[in-house]
């Protein structure tokens, strides 16, 4: 997964769009816990960015 926010950003939304539908989906089968998750979603946070769940997706 990358390290840099913007990087994570569209990795993300890239694999919330082609392949799940919830930010949990996700999570689970990429095999990220909730401690885990917490934190990148607080990385995303600290560039800007939130998950918005009705769009699936960070915008």
């Amino acid at each position: 997964m990358p390290e840099d926010p913007i990087m994570l950003f569209s990795y993300l939304n890239t694999k919330l769009r082609d392949n799940y539908s919830s930010l949990e989906i996700l999570a689970e089968d990429m095999g990220i816990n909730q401690e885990e998750l917490k934190k990148i979603i607080e990385k995303l946070l600290d560039a800007g960015f939130t998950y918005d769940e009705s769009r699936n997706q960070f915008i």
